[in-house]
């Protein structure tokens, strides 16, 4: 449908453009209907012709998320969880900088052995998946050492509802807590709390982690999605930029971890 509009748009018929780009005469229509995919090059020659190079970015991203958008955790998760953490541990060395913004959870990399235990316990009791637990959280504990490498830097944003939501046991919370405040002080973490009582300028409905300027994840309920389009990419940075906005950081949100680690105990 967008290639069309593009087409018309640029005031060409499928057989003009087709000539124009040395196709069969029918190309252009089973690329339209979705009977014969584009290619890369196809895309940088329809984009040549239309005059329209500066959608060529988004085109080109669309193609390559086709498969990788959309992916449900009953298939992703049908193996266990260790496949799952483990593919999360090679995309996150290939990334410089993380941004996270989390609602109701603590963010995975800061998360004690009892806290991702418990959430992914209770993934596979709802998932209905195998259960590896065990090793999925050795997994995951793994994919911690990438915050002690200076390569890499995090900007994590979280609401302060995570410090105290129940998602797990009370008895692991203040654990996590605990472990929270020593990962702040890492000169590789920027951590922002929202105070529950602060202005809320971006209103995102769940969490996601912003990797590099490539790729935005998501995770709901039933699948995890990849947004990789420059603009979806982009949306998603001012989402951040404004959550960021309405945080505290340093000795304010120490005390924010730290009341609420008074009032468990």
């Amino acid at each position: 449908m967008r290639l069309r509009d593009i087409r018309r748009d640029a005031g060409l018929s499928g057989v003009e453009l087709a000539a124009l780009a040395g196709w069969h005469s029918s190309k252009v229509s089973r690329i339209e209907y979705g009977k014969r995919n584009a290619s890369e090059d196809d895309l940088r020659v329809w984009c040549q012709h239309c005059h329209t190079e500066d959608q060529l970015a988004d085109l080109v991203a669309t193609l390559r998320s086709i498969e990788t958008m959309y992916v449900e955790w009953r298939r992703q998760l049908g193996v266990g969880t260790r496949k799952r953490q483990r593919d999360r541990l090679t995309m996150e060395a290939e990334t410089s900088l993380f941004r996270m913004f989390e609602t109701f959870y603590i963010p995975g990399l800061f998360q004690t052995p009892e806290y991702a235990g418990s959430v992914m316990t209770s993934v596979v009791e709802l998932l209905r998946v195998p259960n590896d637990v065990a090793q999925g959280v050795q997994a995951r504990m793994e994919r911690r050492h990438i915050l002690f490498r200076k390569k890499h830097r995090f900007h994590a944003v979280i609401c302060e509802v995570a410090l105290s939501a129940g998602v797990v046991p009370p008895d692991v919370i203040p654990g996590q807590l605990d472990q929270l405040l020593r990962d702040m002080e890492l000169p590789t973490v920027r951590l922002g709390v929202i105070p529950t009582t602060a202005r809320h300028k971006a209103l995102p409905l769940t969490g996601f982690w912003i990797l590099d300027r490539r790729v935005v994840q998501i995770e709901t309920l039933a699948a995890s999605l990849a947004l990789s389009q420059p603009h979806e990419v982009a949306l998603y940075e001012r989402a951040f930029e404004q959550l960021a906005a309405s945080a505290v950081y340093g000795a304010k949100a120490k005390a924010l971890i730290q009341e609420a680690r008074a009032r468990l105990s």
